[in-house]
């Protein structure tokens, strides 16, 4: 059975960090390229990060480029998301997922949520101002 759980999340001021973790079971990242999302209340999901399963080369949307930083660790399933200079904008659901149509991460590809599955149940993150 594939299973993405998140965690890391939390309540952070303005201008903090967060480290967050995708624990990834039942599925090698050297097969998929591995977004992560978020979700505020009441909007819907966007696609922040993406690191590619071929070079691990990354990719990030304008609202978080310079500050959020994607990687992974092949040997512990694991991807991280770094995530500094915390803005209250930045609160949200954040979850992780594998892009089961593609491994690199070409610009629009997080536009497309529909390519990504193994959805987990998300971490919370919370910045206040």
């Amino acid at each position: 059975e594939v299973q993405f759980v998140e965690s890391g999340g939390g309540l952070v001021q303005a201008g903090g960090s967060l480290r967050l973790s995708c624990d990834a079971a039942g599925v090698t990242l050297r097969d998929y390229a591995i977004g992560w999302f978020r979700q505020a209340p009441g909007k819907e999901r966007e696609g922040v990060a993406c690191i590619s399963s071929i070079d691990s080369s990354t990719y990030y949307v304008d609202s978080v480029k310079g500050r959020f930083a994607i990687s992974k660790h092949n040997a512990k399933n694991t991807i991280y998301l770094q995530m500094n200079s915390l803005k209250p904008e930045d609160t949200a659901v954040y979850y992780c997922a594998a892009n089961l149509m593609r491994r690199a991460c070409p610009p629009g590809s997080l536009s497309r949520a529909y390519e990504y599955a193994y959805w987990g149940q998300g971490t919370q993150v919370a910045v206040t101002s």
